[in-house]
């Protein structure tokens, strides 16, 4: 089987930036967190997670730990381990993907369709805005950044856009 997912970046609305990739449903977390690297060209620099609800600092509450090793119980949270097929299981299934903990750029992700093919590659299929630079402070940092490049009276804005 196929997957069909949306992804979208939460507060950053102007524009949105979201896509949608199809993705087997033999791969890992860890590949679909490549899979999303690379679809919003991020640059694979920081830890990640996947969380039914989002982040979160208790470190045993259902999340897959992208980088290290979790347990709950005497089940396994390696993100390496587990495949895509264990967890997403109907359409409208939501998941939060967490990248770079100290920006906490948050995805949330949607099962839209799962489509009978046997395909071994993912692929991005439709998106929409430009992914924001990393380490610019999250959502919040974005959105100064980009108020201060709109305005190049702005005493920081020649230090920014470089």
């Amino acid at each position: 089987m196929t997957y069909q997912f949306k992804i979208e970046l939460q507060d950053i609305s102007d524009p949105p930036v979201r896509r949608t990739v199809l993705v087997p449903d033999s791969f890992t977390f860890h590949h679909f967190h490549l899979v999303i690297q690379t679809a919003l060209d991020w640059e694979n620099a920081h830890m990640y997670e996947f969380s039914p609800k989002g982040f979160c600092f208790s470190p045993l509450n259902g999340k897959i730990e992208g980088r290290g090793f979790l347990s709950e119980g005497n089940a396994d949270k390696d993100a390496s381990k587990i495949k895509l097929s264990k967890v997403f299981i109907k359409t409208g299934q939501t998941f939060m993907y967490v990248y770079d903990f100290g920006d906490s750029w948050e995805h949330k992700i949607t099962l839209e369709k799962i489509i009978n093919d046997t395909s071994k590659t993912a692929d991005c299929i439709d998106g929409e805005g430009t992914c924001p630079l990393e380490d610019c402070g999250g959502p919040w940092g974005y959105e100064e950044l980009k108020t201060i490049l709109a305005d190049p009276k702005d005493d920081e804005h020649a230090g920014m856009k470089e």
